[in-house]
């Protein structure tokens, strides 16, 4: 059974596996594209073309096209490709998930004083996926460091009685006082100690490996990831003369992401000590986010149209728990038996709160209407990654994570066009899509491309639509942070099938 328990530590918070650092912001900052098939089908160039719930996104003055009121229903398939290179092994995994991703409403409100200027109003809702978190990653391959390396990182500097369950105490009750008055690296340290992954060199706090290697290590980690970024939109337009149209939107978002990392190493030396390590982590990360969008799309002569918006910074306010177990397989030197060892608090580990600023974009946008014929658009957004900041920024562990985002992160800009072409009822779509990587090595994280294609079909009171898009971006990601700092090279591509319904009325 597993207790919850809020730490309150030496410090205000400290670092968790793959939380609250550089990692969460851009996870956070880097969204899909998600939304509407006929949004999607055009890779979400809708920034001066409006008419789309989705498009609220881009220019929240997209619902003041709308000519009629309506309601817009998807579903979606994404399905997840990762491939990995680790010391030349690769591995596949792929996961398939189905959401609603999409559900939303506009109402819009035509102005009957024929001496105002404002020809209409619009109130819309929009609910999007922003974020599908669903995704699974296998690492596979032998490594010249060990796990025991990063419970070696962790302990030194802490006495074997800091890091030992006293008379009368439980593991749970020393994992909860270590954490306490310790804080994490201690605690990291505390379960490689008592699963005799490390050991004492000597009396000055530092520690050594008791797991020996031939020529390297066989290790597998395994990354299941599950949750979203949910956003909800409420907008309000308007449509100023025959060519203008202004647009605001509130953006609420719900943050719900699981993380369960497991990690074997296996294959030492056959006179190791150590003789197997199972390292298991589950990490969950929720909260709220807030922010605001601003946009005008204005009509240039017959066929030109021009967008701007600009959104507000995203403000979230997150928690993060962790529950973490090891279990080692020794061997008895006198015997040649094998003895198990588990090390299992059965805690979850409550973090103090957190905020993350995610920071403001620009989109400007074109596109050529060919009357009934078809259209053209392009958006192009500027977002600064640099400017994220991890918050209470008084903390010395986000201060020096804020310090590492100016460093390392980039100014991002991103590319969107997308081209439909019509032939009575039928609509047939296409799109492009480049976005930069946020780091300035863009090596972590790499660009990112993706095509896309769509079919609709209008039944004038309603319509249906039907989307596939793709995309590819590769990363490096270290097994942890300390210890085993040899990256994985990890491929992902990303498939997505999606159909909406569209009922005016």
């Amino acid at each position: 059974m597993k207790h919850i328990l809020t730490m309150i530590l030496a410090g205000l918070s400290v670092p968790a596996i793959w939380a609250q650092d550089i990692t969460d912001v851009t996870d956070l900052g880097t969204t899909d594209l998600v939304g509407t098939a006929r949004y999607r089908a055009l890779s979400g160039a809708f920034g001066a073309l409006g008419g789309d719930l989705s498009a609220l996104n881009n220019n929240p003055a997209a619902s003041a096209v709308f000519k009629y009121s309506e309601f817009t229903f998807t579903g979606a398939s994404y399905r997840n490709k990762n491939l990995s290179n680790y010391g030349g092994s690769f591995s596949n995994r792929t996961n398939t998930t189905y959401e609603i991703n999409q559900v939303g409403g506009v109402l819009v409100f035509n102005n009957r004083d024929q001496n105002s200027e404002w020809n209409k109003f619009t109130l819309a809702f929009n609910y999007d996926l922003q974020n599908n978190f669903d995704n699974d990653i296998f690492i596979l391959g032998r490594g010249s460091e060990s796990i025991a390396d990063y419970f070696v990182a962790n302990a030194n500097g802490f006495s074997p009685d800091d890091l030992s369950v006293l008379s009368g105490e439980t593991v749970a009750d020393a994992y909860i006082a270590i954490g306490n008055s310790l804080g994490f690296d201690a605690q990291q340290g505390f379960l490689g100690y008592q699963a005799f992954v490390i050991d004492p060199a000597g009396n000055n706090n530092q520690y050594i490996s008791n797991a020996t290697l031939n020529n390297g290590v066989d290790q597998e980690q395994r990354i299941t990831t599950r949750g979203s970024d949910s956003k909800f939109t409420l907008n309000l337009g308007g449509q100023y003369n025959e060519n203008i149209y202004f647009g605001m939107g509130l953006n609420l978002h719900a943050v719900d992401r699981r993380r369960i990392i497991r990690f074997d190493e296996f294959n030492y030396d056959q006179d190791s000590f150590v003789q197997y390590t199972q390292f298991d982590n589950e990490l969950n990360t929720f909260g709220s986010g807030f922010s605001a969008n601003f946009g005008v799309i204005a009509k240039v002569g017959n066929s030109l149209r021009l967008g701007g918006s600009y959104q507000t910074p995203t403000w979230y306010d997150l928690a993060d728990e962790l529950w973490q177990g090891i279990n080692t397989d020794l061997l008895d030197a006198d015997t040649g038996e094998i003895d198990l060892v588990e090390v299992y608090p059965n805690v979850i580990y409550r973090f103090p709160d957190y905020s993350i600023r995610i920071p403001s974009k620009l989109t400007a946008s074109g596109a050529m209407v060919l009357g009934k014929s078809g259209l053209i658009s392009v958006d192009y957004t500027y977002q600064d990654m640099s400017n994220a900041r991890l918050r209470p920024t008084s903390d010395p562990f986000f201060a020096a994570q804020n310090t590492t985002i100016s460093n390392e992160l980039q100014a991002v800009s991103t590319l969107r066009m997308g081209a439909e072409f019509r032939f009575g009822k039928w609509s047939f779509r296409g799109g492009y899509r480049f976005e930069e990587s946020p780091y300035r090595n863009a090596v972590t994280i790499g660009d990112l491309q993706g095509y896309s294609l769509g079919l609709g079909l209008d039944f004038g009171g309603s319509a249906i639509d039907l989307a596939w898009s793709t995309a590819e971006r590769d990363s490096r990601s270290r097994l942890y942070p300390q210890g085993i700092t040899t990256p994985a090279l990890i491929a992902n591509e990303t498939n997505n099938w999606v159909v909406s319904y569209s009922v005016r009325f």
